[in-house]
C-alpha cells in the first residue's frame, strides 16, 4: 500500500552489500511546501539525512556547508549522487521524484550510490517484533 509522507522524522535504510549489514540513518522528512522550501538553509550540520518529497532538483544558495545529494526515482532507487558546494543550482532530474540531502561525504560512508534501492521507515516499531514497517511513496 502506498502512503503520502508527512513532515516529520523516520529512518533511511541503505541495504548493505558484500555481507555487510544494512545502514540505518536518522531521517528528517520534508513533504510540505514550507518544509521543502526551508530544507537545510541556515544549518551548519545535519545528523543523518533530509528527504525532500516531491522534488527533482535542489539548490545550495544561502547554505553554509557542502552537501551530498541523492536523486531517487518513484521506487526509491538512486538515480545519481552528487556533492554540491554552497551557491550552486542542481539541474532537474527527469525521473527523480525525491531528493535526499546529507553532509558532504556521508553518503559514500553509507554505501549510497547509483542503482541502490533504499527504504524509508516512518512508523514506530511494532511492540511484538521491534521492527518498523517500511513505507513507500505514492506513484
Amino acid at each position: 500500500m502506498a502512503v503520502a509522507w508527512r513532515d516529520g522524522h523516520g529512518e533511511l535504510v541503505v541495504p548493505g552489500d558484500k555481507g555487510r549489514p544494512d545502514v540505518h540513518v536518522p531521517l528528517e522528512i520534508a513533504a510540505s511546501y514550507r518544509a521543502r522550501t526551508k530544507g537545510l538553509l541556515g544549518r551548519t550540520s545535519l545528523d543523518g539525512a533530509l528527504l525532500l518529497s516531491p522534488a527533482n532538483s535542489i539548490h545550495t544558495f544561502r547554505m553554509r556547508m557542502p552537501i551530498d545529494v541523492a536523486y531517487l526515482d518513484r521506487h526509491l532507487r538512486v538515480i545519481a549522487v552528487r556533492t554540491m558546494p554552497p551557491g550552486r543550482l542542481g539541474l532537474p532530474r527527469v525521473r527523480a521524484r525525491h531528493v535526499v540531502e546529507s553532509e558532504a561525504g556521508a553518503m559514500a560512508g553509507w554505501g549510497l550510490r547509483s542503482e541502490v534501492r533504499v527504504t524509508v521507515v516512518t512508523s514506530p516499531p511494532d511492540p511484538d517484533t521491534g521492527r518498523a514497517t517500511p513505507s513507500t511513496p505514492h506513484a
